[in-house]
């Protein structure tokens, strides 16, 4: 007797759960099917799952394909199931390719592909709430959208807009999506939230139209780098009743929320100073959304409605390096001066500190993931206290869960990223350009 086994959370159970069942049953004899549990799905970082436990069991029992139904309840657990199943072949999806190789060692692994015929109309029919995502591209690099929404209940990507079709067609390749067009409208047409990757070239009239089309819409920071297009659309995002969210990922990350609740709250005193580097090469945005997150950053670590002003700009630029420094002082925060250094080819590590009067604020490595930090008292027989949330992938899950929870509540807007948020981050981009504050 062959033994197969396969997992999965099954929430929203669709035609594509159904069809991987089917196959996996088809490779063997015996079929376990793994049901992830609740408190595990927290654990791995998997968001807005909307089904209990027990629906979604009884959902793959109702295939009749799994002879034995088990719950997925820890890391490693995969390891134990297969020893003590005496499990000959593990079935996965191809968009976890890679990912389970480890387990070779024990049995088969077995990537099966994704059922190509399954439209996202019948997803939608059979779970009743699945969001199609189109993607606006130029390049075939995804920035972690599809590793992460696979984490997110109710999202399909769905299909790629490029305006070269080859690109396009790689991109739907690489990413096993529905359609890949050079047709912008075809792409709105069968979508139903755009997110916009292109060049800021490009990016403000593709967002207008997406806009105008009722479509929410995720696109790359900044929106634009002139503040009255981009106040013209979050109006338009308003008038049609959708959200317009910029990829400032850090903003939904539940240790930054923390982090300056903890800050304002006078955790370490008065702030008197922050000095963040980042390099680029460990979590790779641009240089110029580097500058727009940590302009972001600074202004929500250091409080006050007044933005920073820009006291010193230095640049640096070669072949293979670059280099930002920024000096800032926050006038509502008793003058308290922020340093800002960005770089790109120095190896120069990671790290955000914040010290008060009462001590200092520590986040090791790369900030912009932050999941940990740590209050390192003035006294130095104190205790140092650490702090650590769950954080898994890039971050970009927690927005998208954002984004799902917006649109479910009808809110055009978010409470972690404000309209004004996208118009300070501009107007400080203006200021560097001049190199003094306005």
């Amino acid at each position: 007797m062959r033994t197969i086994i396969t997992y999965g959370t099954f929430d929203l159970f669709h035609k594509g759960h159904y069809n991987i069942l089917k196959r996996a049953k088809e490779q063997g004899d015996y079929l376990i099917v793994g049901v992830t549990s609740e408190s595990y799905d927290i654990e791995r970082g998997k968001l807005n799952v909307r089904d209990d436990l027990l629906t979604r069991v009884k959902n793959v029992e109702a295939t009749g394909f799994a002879d034995k139904i088990i719950l997925e309840e820890y890391q490693g657990q995969k390891i134990n199931d297969i020893i003590k199943y005496s499990v000959d072949t593990l079935v996965i999806g191809s968009d976890w390719i890679g990912k389970f190789d480890y387990l070779k060692e024990y049995c088969e692994v077995l990537y099966l592909d994704r059922t190509k015929d399954i439209s996202s109309t019948q997803l939608r029919e059979d779970s009743g709430s699945i969001l199609r995502i189109g993607v606006v591209t130029d390049d075939a690099n995804d920035s972690g959208l599809v590793s992460e929404a696979r984490y997110v209940s109710g999202l399909h990507i769905e299909g790629v807009f490029a305006p070269e079709l080859e690109v396009a067609e790689e991109f739907k390749k690489e990413f096993e999506l529905a359609f890949a067009t050079d047709d912008y409208d075809a792409l709105l047409n069968k979508s139903d939230l755009i997110y916009i990757k292109t060049g800021l070239g490009t990016r403000y009239d593709q967002a207008e139209k997406a806009l105008a089309a009722g479509k929410p819409v995720i696109i790359e920071p900044p929106i634009s780098l002139d503040e009255i297009k981009t106040r013209q659309l979050q109006e338009l995002a308003a008038r049609k009743g959708v959200a317009i969210i910029e990829r400032i990922t850090i903003a939904y990350l539940r240790a930054f929320t923390q982090l300056v609740w903890y800050l304002h709250g006078g955790i370490i005193g008065d702030v008197l100073a922050l000095k963040s580097v980042l390099d680029i090469g460990e979590c790779e945005p641009t240089f110029l959304e580097a500058q727009i997150v940590s302009l972001f950053a600074v202004r929500k670590l250091f409080g006050g409605q007044d933005s920073p002003a820009i006291k010193n700009v230095f640049r640096w630029n070669e072949e293979n390096i670059s280099y930002f420094s920024g000096i800032f002082e926050q006038r509502s925060a008793r003058g308290a001066l922020a340093s800002v250094e960005i770089t790109e080819g120095l190896g120069m590590e990671s790290g955000l500190t914040i010290f008060g009067t009462k001590g200092r604020l520590n986040v090791p490595g790369n900030w912009f993931n932050i999941g940990y930090f740590q209050i390192i008292p003035v006294d130095p027989q104190a205790s140092i206290q650490h702090y650590s949330f769950n954080f898994e992938g890039n971050g970009f899950r927690y927005l998208l869960q954002e984004l799902l929870i917006m649109i479910s509540n009808g809110r055009t807007e978010s409470t972690r990223y404000f309209n004004e948020d996208s118009l300070e981050g501009i107007r400080l981009l203006a200021d560097l350009q001049r190199g003094a504050s306005a």
